[in-house]
């Protein structure tokens, strides 16, 4: 058994029942002062206060917090970090004003990627993904969906899901994988959107559901990309395998992608940088998560997700880091949970809540992350001495981690 002592505030308390929190209910992390922590084979097994801190054996390890917090791991809901090379050019085409339509309009962006992608084998792709996750886990994430969708053909979609395959059996994080040929129509397909579709659900899903290689499915539903009866077609062949939906909606414009992500009953709706008030109406009483990812606005220079909005009618929210090549190149939560408190002006309690338990549940791994739970995963960050929650998204620079548990 391992036993955690001296832990100053024990951060992210909720009871197993609980596997998202919305409305009002965003703003309650619970903690205990003074506490201590065990785990027994992987799984945290008891906590409460200090005195009631068990008395070691001689085979126990003993980590001594030294006044530190310990708060669960973050969750990472959605990312692109299975990718061959950076697209730092076109960091200097949107500095010279391009915007990410006109050079998606050039032939670039997602299209670039899938060039290079092509030309890079399977074990390279894996290395630089592990380097990836590796970098994640050591900013204090523990569960990670990973996407494909820069192959855009059959072949180039099940290397990428293969390596994410890889990259699970190899790192203790928790990963999930999506499918997500219909990121962008493939440069063999240029103007023949439709027939790409016809790819995607007629040789593509089957072959992806042959080899058991996606959790969940996607499709970017947004201006210029596929529309929501695209959108709708790929999902219900995706149903017929079993892949649950996961939707890119409104980064680009009001698309009709949550609507059609909630007929489906997507287990989330991402981006949402553009949002009416039709779109909140309908993810009321769903279960579908809304997921928004303030890296790509920070780095896109777009609106943010009106994530106050979302929670003032009763909703949840999760935030993700979206890390990917071309719109936000930055795997690190902690400062996603800064953007959610300066740019969303949610609070340190709403930021960290869309952090962990929600983003948990928007991968599907609250029922065993994202909270101090008895019987869920030991997946926790041990913090230096901090004053306060609210320091950790305050002074996001400033190192403090002290050690990772996974």
């Amino acid at each position: 058994m391992i036993i955690i002592k001296n832990i100053r505030q024990l951060i992210g308390i909720a009871p197993s029942e609980t596997l998202r929190k919305v409305g009002s209910e965003m703003n309650d992390v619970q903690s205990i002062n003074d506490a201590f922590l065990t785990i027994d084979d992987g799984i945290i097994k008891d906590f409460g206060e200090s005195s009631r801190c068990p008395l070691p054996s001689g085979k126990d390890e003993i980590i001594d917090a030294r006044g530190g917090m310990v708060m669960p791991a973050f969750c990472d809901s959605h990312t692109h970090i299975c990718y061959a090379g950076p697209r730092e050019r076109e960091f200097i085409d949107k500095i010279n004003g391009l915007s990410y339509e006109e050079i998606a309009a050039r032939g670039g962006g997602i299209l670039n990627s899938a060039d290079l992608l092509h030309q890079t084998s399977e074990d390279d792709l894996y290395s630089q993904t592990m380097e990836r996750v590796n970098e994640m886990i050591a900013k204090g994430t523990e569960a990670i969906e990973i996407k494909s969708g820069y192959g855009l053909d059959t072949q180039d979609e099940l290397k990428m899901l293969r390596v994410i395959r890889r990259v699970k059996e190899t790192t203790p994080a928790v990963i999930k994988s999506t499918f997500l040929g219909a990121h962008a129509v493939g440069r063999k397909y240029s103007g023949r959107q439709d027939e790409y579709v016809d790819l995607v659900c007629r040789e593509m899903i089957p072959a992806v559901a042959s080899e058991c290689l996606a959790d969940y499915i996607d499709v970017f539903c947004d201006e210029g990309f596929f529309t929501t009866e695209q959108t709708s077609r790929i999902l219900q062949a995706g149903a017929e395998y079993g892949l649950v939906p996961k939707i890119h909606a409104n980064e680009l414009a009001c698309s009709g992608g949550v609507q059609v992500g909630v007929a489906h009953d997507a287990l989330s709706v991402d981006h949402l940088e553009r949002t009416t008030e039709a779109e909140i109406e309908v993810l009321k009483g769903k279960k579908t998560m809304p997921t928004m990812l303030p890296g790509a606005s920070f780095f896109l220079g777009m609106p943010y997700g009106r994530a106050k909005d979302y929670i003032e009618a009763g909703l949840g929210i999760a935030l993700a880091s979206d890390y990917n090549p071309g719109s936000s190149p930055s795997g690190d939560m902690r400062f996603v949970m800064a953007l959610g408190c300066v740019k969303m002006r949610l609070t340190p309690e709403q930021a960290f809540n869309a952090c962990t338990i929600n983003a948990a549940y928007a991968m599907g791994v609250s029922q065993s992350m994202g909270s101090i739970t008895k019987g869920k995963r030991a997946s926790l960050v041990v913090t230096k001495p901090l004053p306060s929650l609210a320091f950790i998204p305050y002074s996001y620079q400033t190192p403090y981690i002290e050690r990772i548990i996974i």
